[in-house]
């Protein structure tokens, strides 16, 4: 059963910062696809980011220059720094993992919850 844990998560106001941390049991993140997904109320859910098992990003365009995707292979933890918060970066988070040539992700975190006041 893999289980991702996220945490991190909080209120802020806007132009503040914070660090996404999600942690994973029986899955490695270095062999795979890691991700942050994010979804507001009443809106789709977006990729926010993701860093391959080679090392190599990509971000939405919403956030680039802003936010950070970066993987801890020792403690098999993916993490988030979001800088310049905007209220518009208000919603849900989760992390996802996907196997290399898979088109989706069937393990999701829980989601952890940021709210950017302004």
């Amino acid at each position: 059963q893999v289980q991702l844990v996220e945490s991190g998560g909080g209120l802020v106001q806007a132009g503040g910062s914070l660090r996404l941390s999600c942690a994973a049991t029986t899955i490695v993140f270095r062999d795979n696809v890691v991700a942050w997904h994010r979804q507001a109320p009443g809106k789709e859910r977006e990729l926010v980011a993701r860093i391959t098992s080679g090392g190599t990003t990509y971000y939405a365009e919403s956030v680039k220059g802003r936010f950070t995707i970066s993987r801890d292979n020792a403690k098999n933890t993916l993490y988030l720094q979001m800088n310049s918060l905007k209220p518009e970066d208000t919603a849900m988070y989760y992390c996802a993992v996907r196997g290399a040539t898979s088109g989706s992700y069937p393990y999701w975190g829980q989601g952890t919850q940021v709210t950017v006041s302004s």
